[in-house]
This record gives C-alpha cells, structure tokens and sequence, in this order.
C-alpha cells in the first residue's frame, strides 16, 4: 500500500466507524462513504463525506473498497452484486501471525489476535478484542463479535454470527449461517441455520431465511437509481446503516451482527 491511497467504504453506522479508524491508522485516504440513508447523505463520517447511496459506487472512479456493514447477509450479497477491488484491512493494533490467510474484504480490528495457521475467509469480521486460535477456519461472511474466542481447530461456517463473548472449545463446528449468542459455550458442534444460546450452546430456533424483493419503486432492471435502495434477495434488513456492530435477535428478521 502507498501512503495515502485513496479507498472507499460502504455503510456509515457504527462499524464503519470503527473500520474507517483502522483505515486511516494504516495511512490510506478514505475519499467516501457510501450509504443508503439519505439523512446521512452530506454528512461526514470520522472526517469523511458520505457522498451518496450504495449505487454511486458504480459510477466513481474504481477504488479499492471495504463492506463496512456488520451484518452478515448483506454484507455477502453486496459483495456478490458489486464487483469492486475488495480491501482486507488488519489493524496495526490487531496481532495476526504471518502464516494467517486473510479473504478479500475481511478486517481484522484493534485488540484481535489471530494465530498461526488459522484461515479467514472473504469479507470476515474479526471485531475488537477477539481471539482465533492455531488452525481454525472461519469461512466468508462470518462475524466474530467483541471477545470471542476460538480455541484451536474450530471451523466457523459462512455467514456465521458468534455474539460477543461467545467460546467455541476446540474441534467444533458451527453450521452456515447459524446466530451464537452473545456468552454462549459452543461445547458440541452446531447445525447450520440455527440461532443457539447458553452455556453449552444449543440450538433454540431456525434463523429466518426469507427472501426480500428483488426489485423496488426506483429499480430498473435491477439496476437502481439514484436515491433507490439496492435491494438483493435474501436481504430483509433496512436500513442498512442500522445494522452496526450492535442490536439485539428480532423475531421474523435475520438477526443483526452483535
């Protein structure tokens, strides 16, 4: 990275403050926000503006791009509707072993640790204060929430929410998708699709998987205009800038990233 390249960010809540920090304490130049809440529009994020709606990305200069949108659906049908340069950020705060593999697009934020031989996937959070021991994998679009930690050899699933404080013991493996809540002991591997709660874990309902509608008033050919929410299926959140790195389990949605 040359000093001051110029980078950009999607979504304006409370995580991408957080990940805006990491940028510019790693030297680049956040140029824009991009966010769908038109209050926010002309506004400033961590000094910088939030110039417009998701869709602008598409008509700026191509510029290497963070999802800075904790929860975890959105963040994965984001990155499969728009093909940008996706930026993997690692905070200088953040301890992560030279053999590690970091996915496009994933962050790694202050106080984290990842150990020797552990895989993170595409567009991962690994929040503040967390832990990923020796030879754990935690596939794409997964959140590691603040303080959870992963023993050794723990497999964490795509699009996997652990909440804040959870513990996977060593060997486990939480299914695809599947919400553990926030101080959790994943003591026994987990299915996909589950929300899991307690001490051991276990799974206490299915996560909602219903589909959004594709298209919008503002959408041509699944193209939007500007002004007009993207909306992708399999999202049933708005808006977007709402689901930050906070946020509680809501019946009949897909749960927010904790």
């Amino acid at each position: 990275m040359s000093k001051q390249e110029s980078v950009y960010v999607i979504g304006a809540g409370g995580h991408a403050k957080v990940v805006v920090r990491s940028l510019q304490r790693l030297g680049y130049n956040v140029s824009a926000v991009f966010d769908d809440n038109r209050a926010l529009w002309e506004n400033v994020l961590c000094g910088v503006p939030i110039r417009g709606p998701v869709a602008d990305i598409a008509e700026v200069p191509t510029r290497r791009t963070v999802i800075a949108i904790g929860n975890n659906r959105v963040r994965a049908q984001l990155a499969t509707f728009f093909k940008l340069p996706y930026l993997s950020v690692v905070d200088p705060h953040a301890l992560v072993d030279p053999s590690v593999t970091v996915g496009r697009g994933s962050v790694v934020l202050p106080g984290a640790v990842v150990q020797v031989d552990a895989t993170l996937g595409d567009h991962v959070i690994v929040n503040h204060g967390a832990t990923v021991d020796h030879d754990c994998m935690v596939r794409s679009c997964a959140h590691l929430a603040p303080g959870v930690h992963l023993t050794g050899g723990v497999t964490i699933g795509t699009g996997v929410l652990m909440g804040a404080g959870a513990v996977a013991v060593p060997g486990t493996e939480v299914g695809d998708w599947t919400v553990v809540g926030a101080g959790a002991v994943v003591a026994n591997s987990l299915p996909a699709n589950a929300i899991a709660m307690g001490v051991p874990a276990r799974p206490k309902r299915s996560v909602d998987t219903r589909v959004a509608h594709v298209l919008r008033p503002g959408m041509t050919d699944g193209v939007p205009s500007r002004g007009a929410p993207v909306v992708i299926p399999g999202i049933d959140v708005a808006p977007w800038n709402d689901v930050g790195a906070g946020g509680s389990l809501t019946a009949g949605h897909e749960p927010p990233a904790a």
